[in-house]
C-alpha cells in the first residue's frame, strides 16, 4: 500500500548526490535532492528522435535475475510482486508465492494469486529499445529490466491488460480507467527520462495532450541512472 501511495506523488529529481570513494560510496552516498516541475515541463525535457525497431529481440534484455536482494530465493518479478500485494502472499520454499491479493494498477482490477498476473515494464522493453537502449550494453539493458529503484519502473497488471498495452507508447495506447491516466503519463515520462530514452513526434504529441489538458496539475518524479 505504501508503494502504491508513493507511485501516486509527483515530484521530478534532477540532481544526483555526490559520488563518493569506495568503499565509502554505497553507504554513504546521501539521497539526490528533490525538484519539482509540471508534467507539461517534464514532457519538454524528452529528447525527440524517430524509434528504430531493427535488431530487437525480448533476450536482448535479461530478465528476471536475481532481484535486489540476491539471498532471498526470489527473483525481481516475485520481489515486485511481494512489494505490490494488497494482502500479502505466503512465500513458500523457493520463493513460491502463494495466495495474496493485488489490484492491477492500468484497469483496476482485483486479482487473487499470482496466476493472473503479469509484472509489466512500465515503458516495454521494445519501446526502449526504439528509444535508445538499442545502444546500451547488456549490463544495462539488464538493469533496465529488473530496475526496482524507482517505483514506477515495473508494475503488476493482468495478464490480460498487459497483452493489450504491449510495447505500445501513449500515442497507441493508455489504460483504459480514466482515473489512472495521469498517473500513467506522468509515470511514462518519469522512466523515460530516468534512463534517458528519447521519445518519436507521435509519442510527443501524446503526451502534450495529457499534459496540457487533463494532467496539467501532474508532476513527476524521477532519479537518473547514471
Amino acid at each position: 500500500m505504501i508503494k502504491n501511495f508513493a507511485r501516486g506523488i509527483g515530484a521530478l529529481t534532477l540532481t544526483l548526490a555526490p559520488l563518493l570513494p569506495p568503499p565509502a560510496a554505497q553507504a554513504a552516498q546521501a539521497a539526490p535532492a528533490a525538484e519539482v516541475t509540471t508534467l507539461a515541463d517534464a514532457v519538454g525535457l524528452l529528447k525527440v528522435t524517430e524509434e528504430d525497431r531493427a535488431g530487437y529481440t525480448s533476450s536482448s534484455f535479461r530478465h528476471w535475475n536475481a532481484g535486489e536482494d540476491t539471498t532471498d530465493a526470489c527473483d525481481t518479478r516475485a520481489e515486485v510482486l511481494l512489494a505490490e500485494a494488497v494482502v500479502a502472499p505466503t512465500v513458500e520454499a523457493g520463493c513460491k508465492l502463494a495466495g495474496g491479493r493485488w489490484t492491477s494498477y492500468f484497469d483496476g482490477q482485483e486479482v487473487t494469486g499470482t496466476g493472473p498476473l503479469d509484472v509489466a515494464h512500465l515503458v516495454a522493453l521494445g519501446e526502449a529499445w526504439d528509444s535508445g537502449a538499442s545502444a546500451w550494453t547488456e549490463t544495462r539493458r539488464e538493469a533496465y529490466a529488473n530496475d526496482q529503484g524507482a517505483d514506477v519502473s515495473l508494475v503488476a497488471v493482468t495478464s490480460r491488460i498487459n497483452r493489450k498495452k504491449a510495447d505500445k507508447d501513449p500515442a497507441d495506447w493508455m489504460p483504459p480507467s480514466p482515473e489512472v491516466q495521469c498517473r500513467y503519463t506522468g509515470e511514462w515520462v518519469a522512466t523515460k527520462l530516468r534512463w534517458q530514452l528519447t521519445a518519436d513526434d507521435r509519442e510527443l504529441e501524446a503526451l502534450k495532450v495529457y499534459a496540457e489538458g487533463p494532467c496539467e496539475d501532474t508532476v513527476v518524479r524521477y532519479a537518473p541512472v547514471a
